[in-house]
């Protein structure tokens, strides 16, 4: 016949509770910890692919383009802050705010024989002739 759990069953249950409580506890720090030096490293090895190929990134749109594309996918904006890393790294603010400045002037300019509206391609072909 089986006898029911007395007091001592039951602190011995409580007991093995907390110890598997207190070592889930340990694991999750330990994995933590592990977790936030590997994204230091990767930060770190970001930033420096990002200052090794700062001109090419700023110069060339294909990679520049392959380079956003790529924080995309691993969850990085480059973008995200003016005042973040990535504008202190790459100057990237500076970029798409003088890109703004020069689709602002070109809507400007072809205001009176456009109109209002214009068609993208227009615009972009616009921009691209002043910079040529």
């Amino acid at each position: 016949m089986r006898r029911r759990p007395g007091i001592q069953g039951l602190e011995r249950s409580r007991a093995t509770k907390e110890h598997f409580r207190t070592l889930g506890d340990h694991v999750n720090e330990t994995k933590q910890e592990v977790m936030r030096a590997q994204m230091g490293s990767f930060k770190q090895s970001l930033e420096e692919f990002a200052l090794k190929y700062k001109a090419d990134i700023r110069k060339q749109p294909e990679f520049r383009a392959q380079f956003y594309a790529m924080c995309v996918s691993i969850g990085v904006d480059p973008l995200a802050s003016n005042k973040g890393i990535w504008n202190k790294l790459l100057g990237l603010g500076d970029f798409y705010y003088e890109l703004g400045v020069q689709c602002v002037e070109s809507c400007m300019i072809l205001r009176n024989s456009v109109g209002p509206l214009m068609e993208v391609q227009v615009l972009r072909h616009h921009v691209q002739a002043r910079a040529s």
